[in-house]
């Protein structure tokens, strides 16, 4: 099955949102509780991120993602915030993200995944260039 990845302009994110709210749920219980699902739901409404969907040729959504944009001195990076669904990064998929991220001025497309994810991402062409640590400094004091 051959899956396109498109972004959702926001003036249609609202009546998107109800489609992918599971599969976002899910990956957001990884999000290191930087951000809820309805921080992800404002972002994605106001404009602030992107949302894109990966569906098939019956235009069904089989996986979604969302994308923020970092700006630095040399580099723009498009941010794979939060992704959900089943068998959606592929090198094809990852070739239309790179693609979109390009069409919004991006040099780089970067993501933080756990492990089993970074595997997955490494075989469809990204590349492991750091691990990220961090201590809760609630539970640290």
């Amino acid at each position: 099955m051959s899956l396109t990845l498109r972004p959702v302009p926001v003036e249609f994110a609202a009546q998107t949102w109800p489609l992918v709210e599971g599969m976002l749920a899910e990956a957001e219980k990884h999000g290191g509780g930087n951000y809820s699902l309805e921080h992800i739901k404002l972002y994605v409404n106001t404009g602030q991120w992107m949302l894109l969907v990966a569906t098939d040729d019956e235009n069904k959504i089989h996986g979604s993602a969302v994308m923020s944009f970092i700006n630095y001195p040399a580099s723009r990076i498009g941010f794979v915030t939060c992704s959900g669904g089943k068998g959606v990064f592929n090198k094809h998929v990852v070739s239309q993200l790179v693609s979109i991220a390009a069409s919004k001025g991006a040099t780089k497309v970067q993501a933080t995944a756990r492990d089993s994810v970074v595997r997955l991402l490494e075989s469809a062409g990204f590349s492991k260039r750091s691990t990220v640590v961090e201590i809760n400094m609630q539970e640290a004091l």
